[in-house]
């Protein structure tokens, strides 16, 4: 398991803009096992406003609502699990303003360890958290190892594609200010977060990848119907954008 150490001294404090979240704000709003989840929950959402919609705090319900899906067929622990899908994309506006110089799931862990370190969790339980959210973008050798990392990964990746990943590649292409599309490029040597990142070089480069990726059994089943949609409609859009349809 890849492992993040926690923070030290004066990093166990986390601000925000306008919020401040240290340990013990945490440890007072959320003192019981039982509402450890809806502690993180409502301490992420707040990490969320002005977020960019491509990565907003609605991409994380879903992911949510997928790790509850997923999850369950798997026999996980759901609390690491859940409360690892509230906090993945907490370091995402550090990424988005960096142009893609941060990895938003190292800055995200980093800043997840004062969100749980006086929660009521086992050692164990609050690195495999950390583990999730620093796997979950799977870049190099940093790979999901545990059963809940693996679902988180699934889940993040299959809100990528099918209706909801072709809507939101287009929704994060107008947000670097793409343009529709580029017919006389090789799109798939396109600089990210310029002109030239649109939709479908998402598509190209990213999207049409992931179901070949999956790792769990139910995340197979779901990535392989979305991703039938997908390609239907790129195969459209193309014919479209060409005058033949």
């Amino acid at each position: 398991m890849t492992s993040v150490k926690p923070p030290s001294g004066k990093d166990q404090t986390m601000n925000h803009g306008d919020i401040k979240l240290t340990a013990e704000s945490v440890e007072s709003i959320g003192d019981k096992r039982a509402s450890a989840v809806e502690t993180v929950k409502t301490a992420a959402k707040k990490l969320f406003r002005g977020a960019r919609g491509s990565h907003d705090w609605e991409h994380t319900l879903r992911v949510c609502n997928l790790c509850e899906r997923i999850g369950r067929t798997e026999g996980v622990d759901m609390e690491v699990l859940l409360i690892a899908a509230y906090l993945h994309d907490i370091g995402r506006c550090y990424q988005d303003a960096s142009d893609g110089v941060v990895c938003h799931a190292k800055k995200g862990a980093r800043m997840a360890w004062p969100i749980i370190r006086k929660l009521p969790l086992t050692e164990g339980q609050k690195k495999n958290i950390l583990h999730c959210i620093q796997a979950h973008r799977f870049r190099g050798n940093a790979g999901p190892v545990t059963p809940e990392a693996k679902v988180l990964f699934d889940a993040d990746k299959i809100d990528s594609i099918g209706a909801v990943g072709v809507a939101r590649a287009f929704l994060f292409a107008g947000e670097v200010g793409a343009r529709l599309h580029n017919p006389e490029i090789n799109i798939e040597e396109a600089a990210p977060y310029s002109r030239d990142d649109t939709g479908f070089r998402e598509y190209r480069v990213k999207l049409r990848k992931i179901k070949d990726r999956i790792l769990t059994t139910e995340g197979k089943r779901l990535a392989d119907e979305r991703h039938d949609f997908m390609k239907k409609f790129f195969e459209r859009f193309l014919e479209e954008y060409e005058g033949k349809r």
